[in-house]
């Protein structure tokens, strides 16, 4: 019988309360979780490289120096090839997002002045100028007000982020070796039942990560797939966009379905047909997630119950935000794989003998000659 089947309403409460206290804890030192996730991404990335050169009898240090520096070099190849294709607009960034935000206001006026000729009461609620005062009231002057906030914000998250490299080349380089550091302080008796813990921590977070970069690229091709059938532009890019805006549950899907219905709404202002369409594509690219790309990357990195999944992720944002959001359940799993493998150990009657008898064995040989 393994540890989950031993969990009982105790162990779980005891998982619950201790993941709680991660997230409030993540909430104020949000600055290195970041950078700790994206280099614990990287790392399960360039874990399977790295592995085969090892194989292959490159040393660890080379190994972890030779993919580290392989996905620098491919990533600024990619990024010098991006900007040098991507054509630099005519107009300001300031002036360019003002564009894009009024194509998506004259989208949401031209819907609301349908639903309006459609369902007289909302005419008599005059809701087309409820919206357009609203809209009005946050779109006048938002470069000027929002925008150089948010550059600012972004400015200081950079040198946080540029940690993320080095944690991976850490991750790579000693991850091994901190896991030996960390059995060599475990009690014989308890060794056996800690190899395993150490290896299901690693195995859910590396399954879970690794399910979330091929659903991440799943989506990508969907979206950008759909949008391309309905003529919206740019469909790889914004798909790619979307697809890792989704890493955040409810939040980031919805942020993404906004940002592709408003370049489709600018694109084609006479045309509110592919707006339309775009959402259409969002809600069919959500449903195939639900029902068939999730239950085969996701679910199968995580054996969450669906209800404690759900409950999990509304008490990671009130606790910690969007942070909260996008790790509840990464957090949840490794918390899971512990308090469940350390439960087994506590109520293991047979483990804890062992340990009684190995610790009165020491004490007689540290005494032996001590009477004399």
């Amino acid at each position: 019988m393994n540890s989950r089947d031993r969990a009982g309403p105790v162990v779980w409460c005891g998982i619950i309360a201790v993941t709680c206290l991660l997230l409030i804890l993540l909430e104020h030192t949000l600055w290195l979780a970041i950078p700790f996730i994206f280099g614990t991404v990287l790392y399960y990335i360039l874990l399977a490289p790295m592995q085969r050169l090892i194989r292959a009898g490159v040393g660890q240090d080379l190994a972890a120096l030779t993919v580290g520096g392989g996905f620098v070099a491919v990533l600024s190849l990619v990024l010098v090839l991006l900007f040098s294709y991507v054509a630099v607009p005519e107009e300001s960034w300031q002036a360019l997002l003002g564009h894009y935000l009024e194509g998506g206001v004259t989208f949401v006026r031209n819907t609301m002045q349908l639903l309006e000729k459609e369902f007289p009461l909302l005419e008599q609620m005059h809701l087309t100028r409820l919206v357009n005062r609203r809209f009005k009231s946050f779109t006048d002057n938002f470069a000027q007000q929002h925008l150089a906030g948010l550059l600012v914000v972004i400015a200081g998250w950079l040198p946080s982020l540029l940690l993320a490299p080095f944690l991976t080349f850490f991750f790579l380089r000693d991850g091994a070796s901190f896991k030996r550091f960390l059995a060599r302080a475990v009690p014989n008796a308890f060794f056996e039942k800690t190899l395993f813990l150490l290896h299901e921590v690693d195995q859910t977070a590396r399954r879970y990560f690794q399910g979330l970069i091929k659903l991440t690229v799943i989506d990508t091709i969907m979206l950008a797939l759909g949008l391309w059938m309905i003529g919206v532009s740019s469909p790889l890019a914004l798909g790619l966009m979307s697809a890792v805006l989704a890493w955040v549950p409810f939040v980031g899907s919805v942020a993404g379905c906004i940002m592709v219905v408003v370049v489709a709404a600018t694109d084609a202002p006479s045309n509110p047909v592919i707006g339309y369409g775009a959402i259409g594509v969002f809600v069919a690219v959500r449903l195939l997630d639900d029902f068939i790309f999730m239950p085969l990357t996701l679910g199968r990195s995580l054996q969450i119950h669906p209800l404690m999944t759900v409950l999990m992720i509304f008490v990671g944002g009130s606790l910690a935000g969007v942070a909260g959001l996008m790790l509840v359940l990464p957090l949840l799993g490794v918390v899971m794989v512990v308090g469940e493998t350390l439960g087994c150990l506590v109520t293991n009657a047979r483990l804890r003998a062992r340990h009684r008898n190995a610790m009165a064995l020491r004490v007689r040989q540290a005494s032996v000659g001590l009477a004399k």
